[in-house]
């Protein structure tokens, strides 16, 4: 007879993933912990756009998971995973490996979803990892460099034409960086900017429609007109075909053609092919197909599988798939994992959303703190990126030492609205922009439930 095997397995490096390893490592969990992701850097993707733009370095926004992992006494494993066996309690992976486990942590996240679309999955470029923004740059600087060197007008303005389908966050925040970034990079290469054309294609007849970002509505839509080249916003246009040099959309029950060599694909996502194929009874999962899990995150029929991120939903709980969510998930977790371990009881998991951030261009974004504060421009840039920064898994970013008093100062009475526009416009004129993007973010973060952010 085997021994029974007292390991937590975890499938999926994403911010549940990764979140969870790093806590139950914090928190000196008992079991051995092994994380499996098939890439070698974990993708941090809301910053992902300032990797695409040179704003952020590769060591912040997709560090390598050994480097993250460190002195955890976590294994990582980099492999992709064929295959889990629920009943068997068993991960098996591409190089034949297969892995044992007592508690699995299903965090796989979602994939680009195409929709059946025709040339969608061919001709447009996603964006979702790494290798996603390095092809993106490789092929826009690709025509760019064609279209000064060409004569032909008509070439050149497909060259010169970017379409970016879906008006969620990610197309938004994909268009105002491109209609910052593309309008520089052609300029250097002695092109004229004014050339450049960004569009944005939306199926709905409101940007942001349905998204946790919707109050940043008319802020967003104010931003994408004072680009380096306004943001061209299509709504009511269904895209129908995506191919090499051109889309296709519907709008006004007309077919219409926009000629462009570059279709960046941003509308929405499909369920992870490994979460689609358990043997999880439809009951037991939303319209979506994502998992179903208890309020402590565990399979309604394997309690001994927990799970969290994209490719869940909480059982009579919406949440929107965010970073935010999926990082407390993770501690939440890990929490219970531990907990279990030690016979105690699992409670069940907690995750506060106190403010949503969206980048609007080249050092610009909104955010809106706590609804009941929105801050643009240079100051939601900072805001946006210091309250990344500080979600980072490493040292690297460490607010602590030289703010804790002024964070105090400015932000022990945020429960009160008129409290917190007055204090944050003292301190802006007191310190500047720059050092309230850095409180502002770990006073956000603090909101978040990041109290015991692992070392």
């Amino acid at each position: 007879m085997n021994s029974p095997v007292y390991q937590t397995v975890i499938v999926g490096g994403g911010f549940t993933g990764l979140f969870t390893a790093l806590h139950l490592a914090h928190e000196h969990y008992p079991r051995s912990v092994i994380l499996i992701d098939q890439n070698e850097r974990f993708c941090f993707k809301p910053l992902l756009y300032e990797y695409f733009s040179g704003e952020m370095d590769a060591f912040q926004v997709v560090p390598r998971f050994v480097e993250l992992l460190k002195g955890s006494g976590v294994i990582f494993v980099q492999d992709a995973v064929e295959s889990i066996d629920l009943h068997q309690q068993q991960v098996k992976l591409a190089s034949g490996n297969s892995y044992n486990y007592s508690n699995l942590v299903l965090a796989l996240g979602s994939v680009t979803g195409y929709h059946h679309l025709e040339g969608a999955k061919e001709y447009a470029f996603p964006f979702w990892t790494q290798a996603d923004a390095i092809a993106l740059d490789r092929h826009l600087r690709d025509c760019l460099q064609k279209a000064v060197q060409t004569e032909d007008i008509e070439q050149r303005r497909k060259l010169l034409t970017i379409v970016i389908v879906g008006g969620g966050a990610s197309g938004v925040e994909m268009a105002a960086t491109l209609a910052d970034l593309l309008p520089h990079w052609y300029s250097a290469m002695g092109g004229n900017s004014s050339e450049i054309r960004v569009v944005l294609l939306n199926h709905g007849q409101k940007i942001l429609d349905a998204d946790i970002n919707d109050p940043l509505r008319p802020i967003a839509e104010k931003e994408l007109q004072k680009r380096t080249v306004p943001v061209e916003i299509l709504t009511g246009a269904e895209a129908t075909a995506v191919h090499s040099n051109a889309i296709e959309y519907k709008s006004n029950n007309q077919v219409n053609t926009l000629a462009t060599y570059t279709t960046v694909w941003t509308a929405g996502t499909s369920i992870h092919p490994l979460i689609k194929d358990l043997p999880i009874s439809q009951e037991h999962r939303d319209r979506r197909d994502r998992l179903l899990v208890t309020p402590t995150m565990q399979l309604l029929d394997f309690p001994e599988v927990f799970a969290g991120g994209d490719c869940v939903a909480v059982k009579d709980k919406s949440l929107p798939p965010t970073a935010q969510v999926a990082y407390q998930q993770g501690a939440n977790i890990a929490r219970n994992l531990k907990a279990l371990a030690l016979g105690e009881d699992l409670k069940p998991a907690k995750v506060n959303i106190r403010g949503t951030l969206l980048k609007l261009g080249l050092n610009d974004a909104a955010a809106n703190l706590f609804n009941v504060l929105e801050i643009t421009g240079e100051s939601g840039h900072l805001i946006r990126q210091g309250t990344y920064l500080t979600l980072l898994p490493t040292p690297i970013h460490d607010f602590k030492a030289a703010s804790d008093w002024l964070d105090e100062e400015i932000f022990h009475h945020h429960l009160d609205p008129n409290n917190v526009g007055k204090k944050v416009v003292q301190a802006v004129e007191v310190v500047g922009a720059g050092v309230i993007g850095v409180l502002a973010a770990r006073k956000l973060l603090k909101m978040l439930g990041n109290e015991e952010k692992p070392d």
